[in-house]
């Protein structure tokens, strides 16, 4: 058994899955390797015909795919059903879109003429999370799609049947076998994908141990890689913001998806005169979501995906009060056996906590507090990552000077940091490289080909 469908609100397995034959792999690599010479030279409309047909059975089955991802991870059936729906969203955003951004572009040369052109790579690999496991698959799916190449994933090992549904919605749709292809595969069998003289480029979202070891694999062959990996982004809360509107976004900032996010905010830093009146507002709001059953359409904070992630946030809960945190509230489990855990706030850490170098992947929230900008803008770029962050005052300017001095990939300001399909999306630092989304996104895995006419 290799992959399994285990439901961490039951605690039952509902499913599992074998690896792959190594026959079985090589005959899928090299169906991706045929198909792709067919594929690359498919129109356009073509490809758009079937990503919107994709789109539309997203929306139409929204319900049956929502429960795979509730199932197999924990998220808020809500929550799982807005995933779904934004998968159709950024499909027809990339089948509306493509043509354009695949537009040959002249340009001004010593030739008669010039011109660059974009062409696919190849094959691209994806490794993906099981956080979010329809939407972070669609990010890599959608414009690879468009562009012509052929895709192959491997998901995580408890999202199978997540995975199994992306690729049979995708043939129902029309896109011929072998164009997108799941592969249930351990990480030995990844290597040898990556290996794979047509697989041009690889896509990671994920751990930096993960993301290091492939980008070196990679590497090492000469392919291109583009890794997300995560992320500390600080929620930055000056005195003159709108407090209450701070205090309301901060909810679904923080927690969405049981706090396991990526792009979560994860550390907050509010201004040492609002500190008060921002926690008299924030802490009553945490208290009051409602725990339980991820199936309930009421739940806000289900289950952790796995018992081993939530030992490991116990234990950074464990440290930080070791490093002198202080408990304002939760901090245990809803019950014994179960993997809820109730969302958590910790104050009195300072800066320089080795908190501040973790990923926090799970409702537990510490906040800090800060005198000036200088120093708020210090704290927020103490941490080894730069995926996002989130600044809320009144004063333009300063947002201005803020957002520019921040080390991320993405600044938000009076809101939260989200992705959508017409903006680029990506980290610095410990965060990863590359971007996905938008027309900057699509274009990582392309072939920018200058063609001149002398």
């Amino acid at each position: 058994m290799a992959y399994s469908s285990y439901n961490p609100f039951t605690r039952k397995e509902e499913a599992n899955f074998e690896f792959l034959s190594g026959i079985t792999l090589e005959e899928k690599l090299k169906l991706s390797e045929k198909r792709f010479r067919e594929w690359s030279l498919t129109p356009v409309p073509e490809r758009a015909a079937i990503l919107f047909r994709a789109a539309d059975q997203l929306e139409k089955d929204v319900d049956r795919h929502a429960s795979l991802i509730t199932g197999e991870m924990g998220k808020p059936i809500s929550q799982s059903r807005t995933e779904i729906k934004k998968c159709a969203w950024i499909s027809r955003y990339y089948a509306e879109k493509a043509g354009s951004f695949l537009a040959p572009v002249r340009l001004e040369s010593t030739a008669g003429e010039s011109y660059v052109r974009y062409d696919p790579l190849g094959i691209i690999f994806a490794i993906m999370p099981w956080n979010f496991p329809y939407w972070q698959t669609f990010r890599f799916l959608a414009p690879n799609f468009m562009s012509g190449n052929t895709e192959l994933l491997k998901h995580a090992s408890n999202v199978p049947q997540c995975a199994q549904a992306m690729e049979q919605l995708l043939l129902e749709a029309g896109a011929p076998e072998g164009v997108f292809q799941n592969l249930f595969i351990s990480y030995e069998q990844a290597s040898r994908v990556i290996a794979y003289d047509a697989v041009r480029g690889v896509t990671l979202t994920g751990s930096n141990y993960a993301g290091n070891r492939v980008a070196e694999l990679a590497g090492s062959l000469g392919k291109k890689t583009v890794l997300e990996l995560g992320g500390s982004d600080p929620y930055i809360v000056f005195a003159d913001a709108d407090l209450d509107n701070a205090a309301e976004t901060a909810i679904m900032a923080r927690f969405q998806n049981n706090g396991q996010s990526c792009i979560a905010a994860k550390r907050f830093i509010v201004e040492e005169n609002a500190f008060d009146p921002f926690m008299a507002l924030f802490k009553p709001k945490v208290e009051a979501m409602k725990m339980g059953d991820p199936m309930d359409p009421d739940t806000m904070i289900g289950p952790l995906a796995r018992e081993d992630l939530l030992f490991e946030l116990e234990d950074q809960i464990r440290h930080i009060l070791d490093q002198g945190g202080r408990l304002l509230t939760g901090g245990k489990r809803l019950k014994e056996g179960c993997l809820i855990l109730e969302p958590t706030i910790v104050t009195g850490l300072p800066i320089d906590a080795p908190i501040n170098e973790d990923e926090l992947f799970g409702p537990v929230i510490p906040v800090f507090s800060f005198k000036t900008e200088k120093e708020a803008l210090e704290m927020a770029n103490h941490t080894r990552f730069g995926l996002g962050a989130s600044i809320w005052t009144g004063n333009r300017y300063r947002a201005n000077r803020m957002a520019h001095g921040i080390e991320s990939g993405t600044v938000a300001v009076n809101g939260m940091v989200k992705s959508e399909p017409g903006l680029p999306f990506g980290g610095i630092k410990d965060s990863g490289y590359g971007r996905e989304l938008s027309e900057i996104g699509m274009k990582e895995f392309l072939n920018i080909k200058t063609v001149s006419y002398f």
